[in-house]
């Protein structure tokens, strides 16, 4: 176990979709729906439902972004869980979004299925167009079923992860300490998911 593993962690935002989703703020609300808990699942969610967006960022970075409300944190992790309802070929994604600070200066995760420069990289936008911060070359294993998605950030020492299905390895890491604390959301570039059981935690 690392020190980052073994110092506290404090749930401070949770949200299984059964009440609403007033706790979310969503940028281009019109490409939102909130599903109600209903049939034998009883089981409520968010999701993306049009891949146009008109929400329009001041630089190229994603188009569907739901922010949580009234929190800001620092060394913190995010899990929940996605699903991607529409496959659409190499770039199919969901995003993780944290170190907001506006429109113009954050990190994101873009999951793509195939990595490229714009695909399947730890992002950041800096008054420019979104810019990878890692070389990743692995794939992202989307079909048409549920997955957990765990993201961590320290920000003293600037490390970032993202797992996926497996929450032992890393799916991608880097470090950087551009952004302090900062905003988190969840959405994608320009592709359609739905999202549930969200947890957040601050690592103290």
């Amino acid at each position: 176990m690392s020190a980052e593993d073994a110092r506290p962690v404090t749930v401070v935002f949770q949200d299984d979709f059964e009440n609403g989703d007033e706790k979310w703020e969503y940028l281009d609300p019109k490409t939102w729906k909130f599903n109600s808990p209903s049939g034998e699942s009883k089981n409520g969610s968010i999701e993306i439902t049009d891949r146009k967006s008109e929400y329009s960022p001041p630089t190229r970075s994603p188009g569907h972004v739901a922010l949580v409300k009234d929190l800001e944190v620092g060394s913190f992790e995010i899990q929940f869980r996605v699903r991607s309802t529409l496959d659409t070929g190499n770039h199919r994604d969901c995003c993780v979004f944290f170190g907001y600070q506006d429109s113009a200066h954050f990190y994101y995760v873009h999951l793509g299925a195939k990595p490229d420069p714009h695909s399947g990289q730890i992002m950041i936008v800096k008054d420019a167009p979104r810019l990878a911060l890692t070389t990743n070359e692995k794939l992202t294993p989307w079909d048409n079923d549920w997955h957990n998605v765990l993201l961590r950030r320290d920000i003293e020492s600037g490390k970032i992860e993202i797992f996926f299905d497996d929450m032992e390895t890393p799916h991608m890491s880097v470090v950087d300490k551009t952004f302090g604390a900062g905003r988190i959301g969840l959405g994608s570039f320009d592709d359609l998911n739905e999202f549930d059981d969200v947890v957040v935690r601050k690592i103290d």
